[in-house]
């Protein structure tokens, strides 16, 4: 067993890492609540958009589609890996990694994979490949469309050039502080809706249809690509929040395990200096 001052320091370390974790927990806490009312309000225009813009893709000719949602044969791929830039959040980046690792291993075997890290933990697991592209983790201290709108022109460049025949996002979207759902999302091509050929809606469009489409992709990848880092953002301090709510418990309890420790540990020195004393008080009397 050991002695009472190593477990006094036990208590002492465990005492102060259950005071980090439960401001970490509290400081999560805190952002968390801004990030979900960013991502709850977003949601509904983004879906919106998005949901306008492929019923109008799905009306056009075959010979009138945009450029941005022309199908190529697979050969080069374009993998979007949005993590964090810290860590302390459970498995948040660990499902991130994995899922593009399965991407790239097994979905895209046959393909040329690249990588676009957001967020330093995806660059750190995939930099030792010599595959990422770009690294754009540095948004993440300043998120804003602005600076998100420049990465999706980046990869719309990118597709229209021809230097990529696919691109892919994945990210964890938000569905509450303790549960994130790891999402794989085409973003290029542009892959319009079915619609029923019964279904026919007899509206005015001006400009010209082709026009209001060229003129609403862009504007819904960079919304898209917006939606999905602002989902992440959200799920990294639901992530971090549940993680550090557990670590805090878990302190706890060891370290009330090593207080009862501790409580015996002294019951039994002090059990055993009484024995001593009276033992040594019958030889005086023998």
């Amino acid at each position: 067993m050991a002695n009472l001052k190593e477990i006094r320091n036990r208590i002492s370390s465990v005492s102060s890492t259950m005071q980090i974790t439960s401001a970490m927990k509290m400081v999560s806490a805190a952002k968390l609540k801004k990030a979900q009312d960013a991502i709850t309000a977003m949601r509904p225009y983004a879906d919106k958009l998005t949901e306008l813009l492929q019923n109008l893709s799905a009306t056009l000719d075959a010979d009138s589609g945009s450029k941005f949602s022309t199908q190529r044969e697979v050969k080069k791929v374009l993998i979007v890996a949005i993590t964090s830039n810290r860590g302390l959040a459970g498995a948040f980046n660990s499902n991130i990694i994995k899922e593009v690792s399965r991407l790239t291993t097994k979905t895209y075997a046959n393909q040329e994979v690249s990588y676009v890290a957001i967020g330093k933990k995806a660059n750190d697991a995939f930099k030792k490949t010599n595959k990422i592209i770009a690294n754009k983790s540095h948004i993440l201290d300043d998120l804003t469309f602005d600076n998100v709108a420049d990465i999706a022109q980046m990869l719309m460049d990118k597709f229209v050039a021809g230097e990529f025949d696919k691109i892919e996002i994945v990210y964890n979207k938000f569905k509450n502080a303790a549960t994130q759902e790891v999402i794989t999302e085409q973003f290029l091509p542009i892959v319009p809706i079915k619609r029923d050929v019964n279904v026919n809606a007899d509206y005015i469009f001006e400009p010209s249809k082709i026009e209001i489409v060229e003129q609403l992709i862009p504007k819904s990848l960079k919304t898209q690509l917006y939606k999905g880092i602002r989902d992440s953002f959200a799920s990294e301090h639901g992530a971090r929040m549940t993680a550090m709510h557990k670590a805090t418990d878990n302190a706890t309890e060891l370290r009330d395990q090593l207080k009862l420790t501790y409580n015996k540990a002294r019951q039994a020195a002090i059990t055993n200096e009484i024995l001593e004393i009276v033992g040594g008080a019958e030889a005086l009397n023998n």
